[in-house]
């Protein structure tokens, strides 16, 4: 059995009964970055890690099935067999987030601003590092655009813009612009009913530019890439703003449908395809937070699958804070969206993908220089005091959590970037852990730098409040190396 609080032993997990596989999972995650990420290797077989981590076999089960479903792992049957490690999969997360963020409230203006603070770097990195493979690749892109722009569909391809994220070299704004695109499509799908004339009209627009932007980066002009899809980016924002049917700027009361679902893959576990089925069937039905979608042996009636595959995929649900069961004479109750799971698979990912204190930097110090600009341009007296109380929490606690930095991105007041940061965060604090040293001094300077950022906040100096944040992130990246 598992040791329990001080008293575990080493190598063991200690938990709540009812978060003991997480917690088994995180730990295995964590033995599998700090192995450098060997994919194919096998790290024990079933009773081996019931051994390492002093826990039943149906405990070890339902950690495997997370890392199952985040594909980070797959347990092989049979001899010679155990935890296989795999790479990696974003795909599920990134689409759970967009989700999120058309839930919580997401404006147009907010998600065109963090496009505006993103994909122009992107554009700049990639004029910047572009190889002759990448321009064959940016100029197919733009060129399907072209060929098939006077073709009846939706506004706004969104192949262009991720491959520029992916050109740029930088995992982080990879993943960030899939899922800015793709809650941009979402919100195009709202859009007013425009003739298919109109929506032709902008496409051939918009692939035009991408043809320009192309050109742009391929001829190593970064600044005239930067400048292109700045203003491209003005126009689709403007696009949005004319044939919007709503305002989304209050949380909505029920999660929407997805219009473009995940396909059930050949490799997709039976649980996987059923737990997203249930998802799609919470939004599609426009279902209230703590109603009970239906008892366990209503489900299994409804979705047709074994107790056991039930039973797995609503553990996948609660993994993901979608619903929860609640046993007796309830049922799968739903609830609030809760981004953490989703926020931590993208940390996976981006670690597995050669994450380097430079591609976090230049993505942190964009979304925290656009929140800096938005404050001390419109900081309410009231948000002195809730600032000073951020720097002193942060001084009282090591900054835990880096809470200085979020209340800056809570006080801009753009939930786009707010969920970003929390990502960048997890990010640097999987740094903090692999480090395994004592804070330096240099660090502990860094953080005294909060208390002039926030001088030149409160005294609305934007160049000088820029300036210092910009050296504050440029001294935590030099501790980070």
């Amino acid at each position: 059995m598992i040791a329990d609080g001080a008293g575990a032993w080493p190598g063991h997990v200690s938990a709540l009964p009812e978060k003991l596989a997480a917690q088994v999972a995180r730990r295995l995650e964590d033995e599998i970055i700090d192995r450098g990420w060997p994919v194919g290797e096998v790290l024990g077989s079933e009773s081996e890690l019931q051994g390492r981590f002093g826990v039943s076999r149906s405990v070890l089960r339902e950690a495997v099935r997370l890392l199952e479903h985040e594909q980070i792992g797959r347990m092989r049957r049979g001899p010679g067999g155990g935890l296989v490690v795999r790479a990696p999969d974003a795909s599920p997360a990134t689409r759970a987030l967009v989700i999120y963020l058309e839930y919580i409230g997401t404006s147009v203006e907010d998600l065109m601003r963090a496009r505006l603070l993103l994909e122009p770097l992107a554009a700049r990195l990639a004029a910047e590092t572009l190889t002759e493979d990448g321009i064959d690749r940016l100029r197919a892109a733009a060129g399907r655009e072209q060929a098939q722009a006077d073709e009846p569909g939706p506004f706004m391809n969104d192949e262009f813009h991720v491959l520029l994220g992916q050109l740029s070299g930088n995992v982080v704004l990879q993943l960030f612009t899939e899922v800015l695109t793709r809650l941009t499509a979402r919100y195009a799908s709202f859009s007013r009913r425009t003739s298919g004339e109109a929506v032709s009209a902008a496409n051939a627009l918009a692939a035009a530019r991408h043809i320009e932007i192309a050109e742009a980066v391929t001829a190593g002009n970064a600044v005239d890439a930067h400048n292109r899809l700045t203003a491209h980016l003005g126009e689709v924002e403007a696009w949005l703003l004319a044939h919007r049917v709503r305002r989304p700027t209050q949380r909505m009361r029920t999660r929407p449908a997805d219009p473009n679902p995940d396909d059930d893959g050949p490799g997709r576990k039976l649980a996987e395809i059923t737990a997203g089925r249930i998802h799609d069937d919470i939004v599609g039905e426009g279902r209230q937070i703590g109603e009970v979608l239906g008892s366990e042996s209503e489900l299994l009636a409804r979705y047709g699958v074994s107790r056991a595959v039930l039973r797995e995929a609503v553990h996948i649900l609660e993994h993901h804070s979608v619903a929860r069961m609640r046993r007796g004479p309830g049922g799968l109750v739903i609830l609030e969206p809760d981004p953490t799971a989703d926020i931590h698979t993208m940390a996976l990912y981006a670690s597995h993908h050669g994450l380097s204190p430079g591609h976090l930097r230049v993505v942190r110090e964009a979304i925290e220089l656009g929140c800096v600009q938005v404050v001390t341009a419109n900081i309410p007296i009231s948000a002195a005091a809730r600032l000073r109380a951020a720097l002193d929490l942060a001084a009282d606690e090591g900054d835990a959590g880096n809470v200085f930095h979020t209340e800056l991105a809570e006080l801009a007041a753009n939930p786009v970037l707010t969920l970003f940061l929390r990502i960048l965060t997890e990010l640097w604090a999987r740094n903090d852990r692999d480090e395994r040293s004592p804070e330096p001094a240099g660090k502990d300077k860094a953080w005294r730098a909060h208390d002039k950022i926030l001088d030149a906040v409160l005294a609305g100096d934007e160049g000088l409040a820029l300036h210092r944040m910009r050296r504050h992130l440029q001294s935590l990246t030099a501790w980070w190396h």
